[in-house]
């Protein structure tokens, strides 16, 4: 996170320093860099200079409008799993010839929302999907673009709710099945087959997988050829890894030259689709502490963050570093601590039995790697308005959305009549 340092005792992004933006916005506040979101685009397009691709930003790691429209400006396309992702990426400017649907359980709406927008490629993961697709294509005189997401049953050696490419998981379509699809394409009318797609899971750390599981698709793609069948776009997904604790995944150019031997030849154009790469590193979530609890063997700091703004750890057991706003400057001793959030869980925790330096009531704390899968995946749980968002560039701030209310959380509720009338009588 080189774009989050201390600078003398406090922590800044880029050169806004975080205890002003709490300050300013209240916490829980979600705060992200721009120089790291653009850096970390610019790194993996540079990276496969040597050949034609399209870069789709996953949207689903981290959705808001602002940061979908910084990525567009830059050149970037959009991987959406759903209607509200397809509607939120054209709203921010993506091309639509820049954007690929992916997801095993689309909507008639949503295939005709995206039908209607001319993207770029259906990733279709079933033949029940595509006889859909193409009944609908066919009402809207219409001949969308298909990719059939493979599933290469490859382990990506992550957590088991993120792995999406082994036979047992519920994405994409056999090798020997998608053979017979597009050997009998022209029983769809309607669709014109163009691709091949394949995600094998979120969080790699390790080249190996992504090797094995692009050999094993790029020997099929070379077995359509002889088949006279043409592919000309190959999605290799993404989930490339970032560092959270101790890993050490692999760098965009590492990654990129690794691949260029089986990737050189195929004389079709690329598609990736990273997220967490992208923005994980750029985010941090700002969270106060409310107070400082001895038990019998432990020692709590309730914050005002919860599992409601950021699930990971709750979820996936997952780590993430934590740092004070503000250096103690070695006047109190580190101490062992579990950080916890207020909502009426035990799974409401952001670190246990971790050693952070000594902090008090009313210190701000950040919660680092926080701009994946952060507030994307917030809820109201307890009736907890969502946080605000912010977004940093050199010495600015720009508030990216409004903290919301005890309004908004009623906001599309509805009493009936009939209840209101009741006053409680039987």
């Amino acid at each position: 996170m080189h774009d989050f340092s201390y600078v003398g005792e406090s922590f800044y992004c880029e050169n806004v320093n975080l205890e002003k933006i709490a300050q300013k916005f209240g916490t829980p506040t979600y705060v992200y860099s721009y120089k790291t979101l653009t850096d970390h685009y610019l790194k993996l397009d540079r990276a496969f200079d040597y050949i034609h691709h399209t870069i789709c930003y996953s949207i689903k790691a981290n959705s808001n409008i602002a940061i979908c429209k910084l990525l567009a400006n830059q050149g970037c396309g959009a991987d959406v799993v759903s209607g509200g992702e397809l509607y939120r990426a054209i709203k921010a400017g993506v091309k639509p010839d820049k954007i690929v649907y992916a997801g095993v359980g689309k909507t008639e709406d949503e295939i005709k929302f995206a039908i209607l927008s001319n993207i770029l490629l259906f990733n279709s993961e079933s033949q029940a999907e595509l006889e859909l697709i193409n009944k609908i294509a066919g009402e809207l005189n219409k001949r969308p673009k298909i990719g059939l997401r493979i599933n290469p049953d490859v382990d990506a050696k992550t957590h088991k709710y993120i792995t999406t490419g082994k036979k047992e998981n519920k994405f994409g379509i056999p090798f020997n099945e998608a053979f017979k699809i597009y050997k009998t394409a022209s029983r769809y009318k309607n669709l014109e087959f163009r691709g091949i797609h394949i995600h094998i899971g979120s969080q790699i750390t390790s080249i190996q997988p992504y090797v094995a599981a692009i050999k094993k698709t790029v020997d099929f793609i070379n077995k359509l050829k002889c088949d006279g069948i043409k592919i000309d776009y190959f999605n290799i997904g993404g989930g490339l890894g970032i560092i959270y604790d101790k890993e050490s995944p692999a760098k965009a150019s590492e990654f990129a030259t690794s691949l260029k031997p089986l990737l050189k030849e195929l004389n079709c154009s690329l598609i990736l689709e990273p997220g967490r790469f992208i923005t994980g590193n750029a985010g941090v979530l700002l969270t106060k502490v409310l107070f400082v609890k001895k038990s019998i063997s432990k020692k709590f700091i309730i914050v005002d963050a919860a599992m409601n703004d950021l699930i990971r750890p709750s979820l996936y057991n997952a780590y993430h570093k934590i740092l004070p706003l503000q250096k103690s400057n070695g006047k109190r001793s580190s101490e062992i601590v579990d950080v916890v959030g207020p909502v009426c869980e035990s799974g409401d925790f952001f670190a246990r039995d971790r050693r952070l330096p000594f902090v008090e009531s009313n210190n701000v704390l950040a919660i680092l790697s926080a701009g994946a899968y952060g507030f994307s995946m917030s809820s109201n749980y307890n009736s907890r308005p969502r946080t605000a968002e912010v977004l940093v560039k050199n010495d600015r701030c720009y508030l990216i959305r409004k903290r919301e209310t005890y309004q908004d959380l009623i906001r599309n509720e509805k009493i009936p009549a009939k209840l209101g009338r009741e006053n409680g009588k039987k």
